[in-house]
């Protein structure tokens, strides 16, 4: 399905076939009685009472040819909740025989800016659906023409649809099968976003051992496939500041490895790199808007297979750091590939921040669930940002304990550390724990579990299920309120 929003002057309030109007949460509805026919105004007068109230969107057939819609909005509402309304437009409409809709932008004195973009930019987001593979796809289009004074300006709409766009083409990669995106072909694909304007630099096996990036090479050494480290750079400012830093994990598949998972939903593991698909869909969208900041997104990818040459349990590793890890859980994967990155990525790049997301632990969703990504760092004000930029956006994070005393828990007595903890509980805070060590300069750092949020099998207010793209418009909020 194809949804195609567009901005126009006023059209005809009679040739208006299929209207969509805003009114308050109490259904008054005097206050769109100047943009409609007397006739249509008296008709729903009469039939509102009639109707079910509670609903936030109810249809008046005016005649065979001819609807009107209302939409119920608070004045109070925020960005998100009009996001989300959105979302409730589409599901409503979206097995309908209706293809076109004029929405009027000036039908509610609103008070909250762009309202009629947000309400749109929710529409889109959970429009969004990956039939590629389908041999009898959904060719419907739906097309919104939004009208009136209240439009948001040339920048919005570049921004909205950048992020659309960003977020789109993160699901797009969560959603494709580990047969397809291995970690070669998503060496190839990040390549191709040179064309908006990032700097995209591959490195490989071979560059990758020079560098001595030995634990995350260690996770993909029992696959046919490469290995990679790739760097995606955007530089929206003239002047050389300090990076913002994003890190991804990018297990393309992920087996376990020799300690090899349970049969029973491992064909979800193709998410496991979906921390890297969030960072190559911000940086996309941040390309697309042309942000006035500097950024760098970091991803390892690999796959995590059993073979041969695969990691075994009881491995010895010197990381990128030089610090050496024993290896007592090859399914404990994701922080090898996230030690390198973050220790190159803080060298390298000397950003102001760090953040890196990763689906790390099943421990966060005994935590939290599908309702928050779990929230570890080692800074309160990046902490208190990352929070409120996902209550503006409804992408939440809820911070979780590190502590000293955790290191106990991972202290090996073979190596400087083991990749997990073995008595048992503080799971997701152990690996956190983890990766902490790797950032060597007291970088303010924070690291997103998301392994709750990335995908959803029932959906969402503004996704129908599957990949979420969960993290594009959280980080993009981010950096929108606090750093351009």
């Amino acid at each position: 399905m194809t949804i195609q929003i567009t901005y126009k002057n006023k059209i005809s309030k009679i040739n208006s076939q299929n209207l969509v109007l805003f009114i308050d949460e109490k259904f008054n509805i005097s206050s769109i009685k100047k943009h409609i026919l007397r006739s249509d105004y008296v008709l729903i007068s009469d039939l509102i009472k009639s109707k079910d109230l509670k609903s936030k969107i109810i249809t008046f057939d005016i005649s065979s040819k001819k609807k009107i819609t209302l939409v119920s909005l608070k004045k109070s509402a925020s960005s998100s909740d009009v996001e989300n309304l959105g979302g409730i437009f589409y599901d409503k409409f979206k097995d309908s025989k209706i293809n076109n809709f004029i929405l009027d932008s000036e039908t509610l004195n609103y008070t909250q800016k762009n309202f009629a973009g947000y309400f749109a930019h929710g529409l889109k987001l959970k429009s969004y659906s990956f039939e590629k593979y389908k041999t009898k796809k959904n060719n419907k289009n739906i097309s919104v023409n939004i009208i009136g004074k209240n439009q948001p300006s040339v920048k919005n709409q570049i921004k909205f649809k950048s992020i659309e766009n960003g977020t789109f083409y993160t699901r797009d990669l969560v959603s494709e099968p580990g047969n397809i995106l291995h970690p070669d072909e998503y060496a190839k694909r990040l390549n191709s976003l040179r064309k908006y304007g990032l700097k995209v630099t591959v490195y490989d096996d071979k560059k990758l051992k020079k560098l001595g990036m030995n634990t995350l090479l260690s996770v993909g050494q029992g696959s046919i496939r490469g290995s990679y480290l790739v760097t995606m750079e955007w530089n929206g400012l003239k002047k050389k500041s300090k990076p913002l830093a994003f890190v991804g994990k990018g297990v393309c598949f992920d087996t376990g490895g020799i300690s090899l998972k349970p049969a029973k939903f491992m064909e979800d593991m193709t998410y496991d790199m979906a921390g890297s698909a969030v960072v190559v869909g911000l940086m996309k969208s941040l390309a697309l808007r042309k942000a006035k900041i500097n950024a760098v997104g970091v991803v390892g990818l690999v796959e995590n297979m059993p073979g041969g040459n695969a990691l075994r349990p009881g491995d010895i590793l010197k990381s990128y750091s030089g610090k050496t890890v024993e290896v007592l859980n090859t399914d404990a994967e994701g922080r090898l590939v996230l030690a390198d990155a973050l220790s190159y990525t803080e060298e390298k790049f000397k950003p102001k921040f760090i953040i890196d997301l990763a689906t790390l632990t099943g421990a966060i969703i005994v935590s939290l669930g599908s309702e928050y990504a779990g929230l570890f760092s080692n800074d309160d004000k990046l902490s208190s940002q990352l929070i409120k930029a996902g209550e503006n956006v409804s992408e939440k994070v809820w911070r979780m304990p590190l502590n000293k005393n955790f290191d106990k828990l991972i202290n090996s007595k073979n190596a400087d550390m083991q990749n997990i903890n073995y008595v048992g509980g503080a799971g997701s805070t152990t690996a956190a724990q983890f990766l902490q060590r790797f950032i060597l300069n007291k970088t303010p750092w924070a690291h997103l579990d998301i392994a709750g949020m990335a995908f959803s099998k029932y959906g969402g207010a503004l996704n129908s299920g599957g990949a979420t793209g969960y993290g594009v418009r959280l980080l993009n909020k981010l950096i929108e309120d606090y750093y351009e």
